[in-house]
């Protein structure tokens, strides 16, 4: 019965912002492509902190 449960709330979850950060890198074809998406996620981060 837990473990049904267990299931139900582990598939019920939002994955957390780190994880959806991982799963896109995790995305890149190439080195070139991962180096981009890093950037990417750099300018996003230094955007969110200074407030834009």
């Amino acid at each position: 019965m837990f473990a049904t449960l267990k299931r139900a709330a582990k598939a019920l979850r939002v994955p957390t912002q780190a994880e959806r950060d991982m799963a896109y890198l995790n995305e890149a074809g190439d080195r070139l492509d991962l180096e981009a998406r890093e950037r990417n996620l750099s300018r996003r981060n230094l955007n969110r902190g200074l407030g834009l």
